[in-house]
Order: C-alpha cells, then structure tokens, then sequence
C-alpha cells in the first residue's frame, strides 16, 4: 500500500470532529445557513386555511427516515451476528466459549454485544471493552483472545449507533447515554458473575465514556480499576468560531454529516494491513462525522480536562506518542493530576492512535494483562491484610 493510500485510511476523534474548510466562502456560507436555519426554527409555524399545521410532508419525512433507520439497523446486525468470532489457540484446541446477543440501554435502545470466556481454569476477572468512535466491540477478536488465553473473561459492548445496536449508523445523541449505557452493562455483567473482579477499557472517545463513568460513585464501587487506550481528552476545534457554533448548529441539524471532513486525514495504525481492515469492514461508520456526534465528543472532553484532579479511580492510561487524532501530553496531565492512589501511565515512543491494532499489538495487550494483574494482587493482599 502506497502512502498515499494510507493517508486517506483515517478516522478517529479530534481528526473528525471539524471539516477542513477549503476556503473563508464556504465557512462564512455554512455559518450563514446555520443562522438561518436558527431563525426558521425560532418563528411559530404557519398554519393552513383550515387551521392545521402544515406538518404532513415533516411528518413523511420522519417515518420515511425511521424505517430507512431501522432497516440500516437489522443489516448491520444481521451481518454481526453472522460474524464468526471463535478462535482455536496455537495448539489447535478451543479454550474459549462466545456468544453475542441484545442488552437493553437505560433507554431502552437494543444494544449488540459480544462476550469471550475460557472454558477452563479460574476466573481471574472480566474485561469489558467500550470501543472508540464509528467502530464495534468485534474488532477486539484478538485482544479478547489473548485475554481469555490469560484466563480473563471479556465483554463487548457495541454503542447505540454503532455495529449491531440500534440508531442511525455514526450518530450518537448524547454520549451521557452511552456512559449511562455503560454502567448499566457492567451492573448486568457483575450481577450474572458474582464475586468476580471488573475492569472497563475504553480506546479514544470510548476512554472518555469510561472515564466518565468511573466517576459515578455506584460504577466506581463496581470496578477494581479502568484501562484507557488514546483517550479522546482536551479535544479542541478547528477554529473557535466552530465551537461557538456547535451548540446551535447540533439543535438545529444534529444529524448533519459534514461532506467535506477528512478526505485527507492522519494514519491510525503502522501496520497496513490494518488499516486496510478496519475500513473495509460494513460494520465501521466511514462517512463524514454528524454534527451533534461531534458536540458531544467537544463536550465531555471539556468536562474530563476540567475534572481531571477528582479522578480516584485506580486506571491505566497508554498512549502513542506520533498520536495525532488525540493528545498524548493530555494523557500525561490526566496521570499527573488524578488524585487516584493507583495509576499508571505508558506512553510509547512512535506509536499512533489504534494502539491495539500497531505491529506491536500483542505487546501492548499484554502489558494491559500485567497490569490488571497488578491491580488484582494489590486487592488481594488488602483484603488479607485485613483478617
């Protein structure tokens, strides 16, 4: 694969919250027509000679959009639940069971997700992956494979707009839903396994859902600790005129995608043949982002940056350094200021943003697995040290 090519196999959080504006015309007419649009959503509506709005034709329009909605919806997961997602170990034996099936939101969305168990052995705990932006939780096979080779069990969870879950493909209303979301799925998780240890991982805008729901005290209390992987922090716009814009122009076009965003982007992997997977890949959003998808990443990476010293949960953050989609030296502030007594940091010289899908990727999944082992032993001798 030529350079070229692996310039415009890109994606991620920060590289597609903003378009790049070729040209100050079409800034100044796209700032223009979302005034307008403002002021048209502002005026009382017109009613007809009879007296009742004139609503049939939005109203068309709605159920026309719902059922294209709903029939994207049943593709994508008809086509995740055919996906085979066993593994046999290097010995040729299946030491792992999976299955998929639905989970219900706090909003009663129908949520896909996969899980990965080891048939044998102890339980040492449960890894549930909450994965970044316009991805699924399928794209995890080999991580999961080589947590339950390692005897962790793994859950993951698709959001509401992504892979198998309902909603319009690559847009999320709010992404306090997905954190509530989140926190419902590790309550239906620890309540079917009792006694065992959960740790949540989040990768990009998936590290800032986890983030946030870590500092719930009820989802604190049901974790031992988060792992977070490029986590989409002090993300900031283009220009700050856009941020100025974004709250309106997503109440007003919340589903709006920007046709000229990121035709020409930064790589998220070394590995070509990476990249040429994940963006062949049906089930991975890759149109151009939805304005309120990219408000609401703007919005709860302001929230983080500004919390950052309440942070008490035990957490382990990585990042690349030649990261370019999100900030690394955010990652370092966030480890610097959390007031959690047990944290760790690992930057890694070089690398990009999809750090579980580098050359390198066995490595770094690995020093996740060390890690969560880490934190169990501390839990362990606390709880001896307490007899």
């Amino acid at each position: 694969m030529s350079a070229a090519e692996m310039d415009q196999l890109t994606s991620g959080a920060s590289n597609r919250i903003i378009p790049i504006l070729k040209t100050l015309r079409t800034f100044l007419i796209f700032i223009q027509s979302a005034i307008f649009a403002f002021v048209l959503l502002l005026r009382p509506r017109r009613r007809s000679a009879a007296g009742a709005p004139q609503s049939a034709s939005k109203s068309w329009k709605r159920r026309l959009m719902s059922r294209l909605e709903e029939e994207d919806t049943l593709r994508r997961r008809a086509f995740a639940e055919d996906l085979n997602m066993g593994f046999e170990t290097d010995d040729g034996n299946v030491h792992c069971s999976w299955s998929s099936s639905l989970f219900f939101g706090v909003r009663k969305n129908a949520l896909f997700f996969r899980s990965w168990f080891p048939v044998t052995g102890e339980l040492k705990g449960i890894l549930i992956i909450i994965h970044g932006l316009n991805e699924h939780g399928g794209r995890y096979l080999h991580f999961a494979r080589q947590l339950t080779s390692s005897s962790f069990g793994v859950c993951a969870m698709d959001w509401i707009g992504h892979g198998g879950s309902d909603g319009l493909h690559g847009y999320v209303p709010s992404l306090d839903h997905v954190v509530a979301d989140t926190g419902a799925f590790l309550d239906k998780i620890k309540s079917e396994n009792p006694g065992v240890p959960c740790f949540l991982f989040g990768h990009s805008t998936g590290g800032a859902v986890v983030l946030k729901a870590a500092s719930y005290p009820h989802i604190r209390g049901m974790l031992e600790g988060i792992v977070l992987t490029s986590p989409a922090l002090r993300v900031k716009p283009a220009h700050p005129i856009v941020g100025a814009m974004a709250p309106i122009v997503s109440l007003v076009a919340p589903r709006f995608q920007f046709k000229g965003a990121n035709k020409r982007g930064i790589p998220v992997s070394r590995d070509p043949a990476a990249l040429l997977a994940k963006y062949s890949d049906p089930l991975v959003y890759t149109g151009p982002i939805r304005v309120r998808t990219g408000h609401e990443i703007l919005r709860i990476s302001s929230y983080l940056t500004r919390n950052f010293k309440f942070v008490t949960v035990p957490f382990f953050v990585l990042h690349g350094t030649a990261d370019k989609v999100t900030d690394p030296l955010a990652s370092r502030d966030l480890y610097n200021e959390a007031a959690s007594k047990f944290k760790d940091i690992k930057l890694y010289e070089g690398f990009l943003h999809d750090l579980l899908f580098e050359p390198e990727r066995e490595e770094i999944a690995q020093d996740i697995i060390n890690w969560m082992e880490k934190r169990l032993d501390v839990s362990i001798e606390k709880a001896d040290s307490l007899w």
